[in-house]
């Protein structure tokens, strides 16, 4: 399927004394690069070289996204990590939402090839028992009405799908699990950004990663104008800033 105007991918190679710095970031699910655009535009001016791939069965209609898995989307982020690593001398992950689970699997399975992550309303699970009923569900309905422009900002637009892919979302619920059951593995400097008033992600899901990832250098940082698309929220240039300040210092410590 075609891909969506404002879902094309980003990528700058770095320049400056901050090229030798990867950063790849994953947008959410059902979403596309453009929630995570301007993010990566912050940091590629600052010189760090940046990717924001487009996930399998994202930035196209919502029925391509019931053909894919979490396998699939891991995929694309893995084949972007080993490429960053090729061409710098270390790497940052930053993840929203769904990207937020992804990003954390990486450094599950990565380990020190990590140098941090920056996570923004990270899901790794859900409150809401209905779920429950999606292995059987998702054989017989392909889509719910979806839940997307989570944003206090008026007039943004994330171009999010208006559909819920139920066999994607089943298979994101998996990613959950086998993302939570390894989460002790994590033990790189997190910096973790969470919306006190998200309508997408429940604040579990952050206390869950907290509380059982092995991190020492860990900062959480809430945000008081802001929904669960915070990178096109009111607070992403407090996101944008904390977040290059981050890389800065645990760049220097390392």
């Amino acid at each position: 399927m075609p891909v969506q105007a404002h879902a094309e991918e980003f990528r700058s190679p770095g320049s400056g004394p901050n090229a030798a710095t990867g950063i790849l970031l994953s947008h959410g699910f059902t979403g596309s690069p453009r929630s995570m655009r301007p993010f990566a535009e912050h940091l590629a001016a600052e010189g760090f070289g940046v990717a924001v791939p487009r996930l399998p069965g994202h930035g196209t209609h919502w029925r391509e996204a019931n053909t894919t898995t979490w396998h699939d989307w891991y995929a694309v982020l893995d084949n972007e990590l080993a490429r960053l690593r090729k061409e710098h001398d270390r790497v940052f992950l930053v993840g929203l939402s769904m990207g937020g689970c992804l990003v954390l699997r990486l450094a599950e399975e990565h380990g020190a090839d990590i140098a941090g992550l920056i996570l923004v309303n990270p899901s790794v699970q859900t409150d809401d028992k209905r779920l429950a009923l999606l292995p059987v569900l998702q054989r017989f309905v392909p889509s719910f009405p979806g839940i997307s422009n989570d944003i206090k900002k008026p007039g943004v637009d994330e171009g999010a799908y208006d559909r819920m892919p139920l066999r994607a979302l089943h298979s994101l619920s998996q990613l959950w699990k086998v993302t939570r059951d390894d989460l002790a593995k994590v033990t790189q400097p997190v910096l973790l950004f969470r919306s006190t008033v998200d309508h997408v992600v429940e604040p579990s899901s952050g206390r869950t990663v907290l509380s059982r990832i092995s991190s020492r250098d860990v900062t959480e940082t809430l945000l008081e104008d802001s929904y669960h698309v915070a990178t096109l929220d009111n607070d992403a240039p407090r996101i944008f800033a904390d977040a290059t300040t981050f890389v800065r210092r645990v760049t220097a410590d390392a």
